[in-house]
């Protein structure tokens, strides 16, 4: 296993600088942003598109540190029901299909999305609840009406340009959040709907994310190393469905956090000991979202933590039995 960085919170720098940095704290592997809410501020898409000395040239950038592209990364909402929205997300969503295939990047990274309630809507609907009735029906009409076609035909794009990984990061407010929700778009559309794990949110909805792993067992296509911490002293009399702003720390039933600073070492040890188990042995991408901490301070500290964790060798056989 590797430790990489999603460089989306280092965006105001230059590609070079972050390159540097990301060398100099002995990480192995970058994700760059490639649009929709992530943004194209370390990889011009358009430019790299159409030229190929500037795609080499984004390559040998990073291979010159000792570093890979990890992931491309343009997670948004391709079937929001404001068409301008969803029609911008799909195109940038395509573009890193296509950047992906001149990349030789294996992994492209989105969120399921989330439609209205009906094909008039402006906005979208997130179904957390099977009562009253109306919600089924909506959640009905929302998989066999947008999500699986969207997700059809977007898969039959992808098997065009190479891509096999498309990884979906479950989160809630979209129709994916969780194992079940994610296996059940991929197997109506297709063994090429993996994971994006990100821990952080799982972790407030009461899923235990190492069960999770192994439910989801060949399908984790990417990682996220991202903690989260509940706030027992609100969560206890608020729970956890919090539509406070991140930013209000104190009265939040959760935040995020940099990694062990939400769930102690213990847990990511069996963690990565779970990725391993059921087959993963890729990166973890740093994403830093810690409110409490700078970017430098929380990457650093992030990154010093999972370097003592991790599994770096090839897995050994078993002499002893």
């Amino acid at each position: 296993m590797k430790v990489g960085l999603f460089t989306i919170i280092l965006r105001s720098q230059k590609l070079e600088q972050v390159l540097d940095y990301v060398e100099g704290l002995g990480v192995h592997a970058v994700e760059l942003g490639c649009g929709a809410y992530a943004g194209v501020d370390h990889c011009p898409v358009d430019e790299l598109l159409k030229s190929g000395r500037k795609a080499k040239a984004l390559l040998d950038a990073v291979h010159s540190r000792g570093l890979k592209i990890s992931a491309l990364n343009c997670a948004g909402n391709p079937i929001h029901p404001n068409r301008k929205i969803a029609a911008t997300h799909d195109r940038d969503f395509r573009k890193a299909l296509r950047l992906a295939e001149r990349l030789g990047v294996e992994v492209v990274i989105n969120f399921s999305g989330c439609p209205g309630d009906h094909p008039g809507a402006k906005w979208p609907n997130w179904v957390a609840c099977p009562w009253p009735p109306d919600y089924l029906e909506i959640l009905k009409w929302q998989w066999s009406k947008v999500v699986i076609p969207y997700w059809t035909k977007t898969v039959a794009f992808a098997r065009q340009h190479g891509v096999k990984k498309i990884a979906l990061e479950m989160h809630p407010g979209f129709v994916v959040y969780n194992p079940e929700t994610l296996l059940k778009l991929r197997a109506a559309v297709g063994p090429e709907i993996g994971s994006n794990f990100d821990p952080s949110h799982l972790f407030w909805q009461g899923i235990d994310p190492c069960a999770a792993v192994r439910a989801l067992r060949g399908a984790v296509f990417h990682v996220h190393a991202k903690d989260t911490a509940i706030h027992e002293w609100n969560s206890r009399t608020h729970g956890v469905l919090d539509s406070k702003h991140y930013g209000d720390e104190l009265n939040r039933s959760w935040i995020f956090r940099t990694v062990g600073y939400g769930n102690p070492r213990r847990f990511w040890c069996d963690f990565v000991s779970a990725l391993r188990m059921t087959g993963y042995d890729g990166v973890l991408s740093m994403e830093h979202e810690d409110s409490l901490m700078t970017p430098k301070e929380g990457l650093e500290k992030g990154v010093r933590f999972l370097q003592s964790i991790l599994l770096n060798e090839a897995k050994g056989a078993v002499t002893w039995a």
